[in-house]
């Protein structure tokens, strides 16, 4: 037995006695990823949350999706292996200013995508994420004006879609935000016959290459659904091949790159915050049960409507 397959082991155990359910997000490490109880995209991983009879959640992801299964499970015990797993995503928006936003537009409804803080989402009517924010903008009447953040890039894909002309929030996944445009035309001139998959946060000039558009478990779906296709492009964050390549282990995935920064160019697009989470901290989380997250009852309480609206309307 080697030293991972050891650890993995160890995890588990620890996670038997005490009752924990182990949850991760497709971006996750691969070997943090097999060791999990759950793995999915932030919707999954908030059902999941919602219903889990476990005593302990151990959220392997970063600190809003955390917060988030705090808030649906307020009388459980919720850690996240490291701390500092952040998102730049939802330090992008913070409650002070999206308060004054709101105050700057008057009778619109707020909806927030799920990568905010728990202070952001209480101050949010609904809060959506890429697997159901079609659907949920969809569903409210074409004359509510709404105030949409914080990924500019998927509030205007929504817009697209719909017809819509939400006022979207000015912030971005830096991951997502930063595919290159130049690599990816060069890909499509050397693997003809594979489909390019984006991801809606990407920026608008991916998205006009892709010839499939959706969230984490979209793309991953549509892998599995065609087993016969030899190559894929994939414009999403990396750690999401681990799971693709167990669907469809005879196809070859092509990350599409980022973009040259400051001379050094890399073949991979990874979110760093992500990659935070290792199995050396999963364990020692397990033991010690901390870091715990924590989030401010009054706060819970205005975040967890939204939160439930979502769940309700997907």
């Amino acid at each position: 037995m080697n030293e991972q397959t050891n650890i993995q082991q160890l995890i588990r155990d620890l996670a038997k006695e005490k009752n924990a359910v182990i949850m991760a997000h497709y971006y996750q490490r691969p070997e943090v990823q097999e060791v999990a109880d759950f793995i999915g995209d932030s919707l999954a991983l908030a059902q999941q949350a919602a219903k889990t009879d476990a005593d302990i959640i151990v959220l392997c992801g970063v600190h809003f999706m955390a917060e988030t299964a705090k808030i649906l499970c307020p009388g459980k015990k919720v850690l996240i292996p490291d701390a500092d797993a952040g998102c730049s995503l939802a330090d992008s928006c913070k409650a002070a200013d999206l308060r004054a936003w709101k105050k700057a537009h008057p009778g619109y409804q707020v909806i927030s995508y799920v990568n905010t803080s728990a202070d952001v989402k209480a101050l949010t009517d609904i809060v959506v994420t890429s697997s159901n924010a079609l659907k949920i903008v969809q569903s409210i009447p074409a004359n509510q004006p709404i105030l949409f953040g914080p990924d500019q890039n998927l509030g205007r894909y929504i817009n697209q879609m719909t017809g819509r002309e939400m006022t979207l929030w000015d912030g971005a996944c830096h991951v997502h935000s930063r595919f290159s445009v130049e690599a990816l035309i060069t890909m499509k001139k050397e693997h003809p016959d594979a489909p390019v998959l984006a991801h809606p946060e990407c920026k608008q000039a991916i998205l006009t290459l892709a010839d499939v558009i959706g969230s984490t478990q979209a793309l991953l779906n549509y892998v599995k659904k065609h087993t016969d296709t030899r190559k894929f492009i994939i414009a999403t964050e990396t750690g999401v091949l681990h799971e693709m390549q167990k669907a469809c282990p005879e196809a070859t995935f092509l990350p599409v790159p980022p973009e040259v920064t400051e001379g050094v160019g890399c073949a991979c697009n990874e979110c760093e915050y992500m990659r935070m989470v290792t199995l050396d901290k999963l364990y020692n989380c397990l033991v010690n049960e901390t870091p715990e997250v924590i989030v401010n009852p009054e706060i819970a309480a205005k975040a967890i409507l939204p939160i439930q609206k979502m769940l309700a309307l997907s």
